[in-house]
């Protein structure tokens, strides 16, 4: 079913991400870690629909996106951050896999923290935070989305590496088996991951080395 909702807010999180609010459709409900496809109630746009994931909770009044933008690519995006409070956007009905199934690590390469957000922001309103790992894969410092929010959430859980910058808080390089090991991620619980399809595809080789049980590992589908 296709919902027309009006945008309230559009701001930027970072230099490349965008954070829209709209209004929300009577009785719609979601689960932390789904999404939605979103298009622009625009001439030419229309049919243009794209999957993005809600980084607010069910029960909020309003529905939150939190979208990186992508000039280079189809232009859905760069048409998102020309839009303003007042215009439209059209939704379908929510979907999407990720979902919590207990304490466990979650792995995100830059954008794909996103279902992530939804379910981090629930355990931290029912208070069940405790335990739960994130480790973060960005290019540069700049690009890391809700730094401040992870680390008030994870403190020393939030484990964030950078693969195109030298910096003195954060490792360099990519998400690895030895990294993971290092951080003591624990393959007898489940574990969460979602980012580019290359980084997935090395990751999960990692974790079923590592001895993680494929029950245990929980991706889009």
């Amino acid at each position: 079913m296709e919902h027309k909702v009006t945008l309230r807010k559009i701001e930027h999180v970072n230099h490349n991400v965008l954070h829209l609010v709209t209004d929300k459709p009577k009785d719609y409900h979601f689960k932390p870690g789904q999404a939605t496809e979103v298009s622009i109630d625009k001439n030419g746009w229309k049919n243009k629909k794209r999957p993005f994931t809600f980084t607010n909770l069910s029960d909020d009044k309003e529905l939150e996106f939190t979208i990186k933008v992508y000039p280079s690519h189809d232009g859905v995006t760069e048409q998102l951050e020309q839009l303003e409070v007042g215009d439209y956007l059209l939704i379908g009905d929510a979907w999407g896999a990720i979902q919590y199934k207990g304490t466990g690590a979650f792995i995100a390469g830059g954008a794909g923290v996103t279902p992530f957000i939804a379910i981090l922001k629930d355990l931290k309103r029912k208070g069940e935070l405790k335990g739960n790992q994130l480790f973060f894969s960005n290019h540069r410092e700049r690009d890391i989305i809700y730094k401040n929010n992870l680390e008030a959430w994870l403190g020393e859980n939030l484990h964030v590496i950078l693969s195109q910058e030298d910096h003195k808080d954060y490792a360099h390089g990519l998400i690895s088996k030895d990294y993971l090991e290092k951080h003591n991620l624990e393959v007898t619980k489940p574990v969460y991951l979602c980012g580019p399809p290359p980084m997935m595809e090395a990751v999960e080789a990692d974790l079923y080395k590592m001895g993680l049980p494929k029950s245990q590992l929980v991706v889009e589908e």
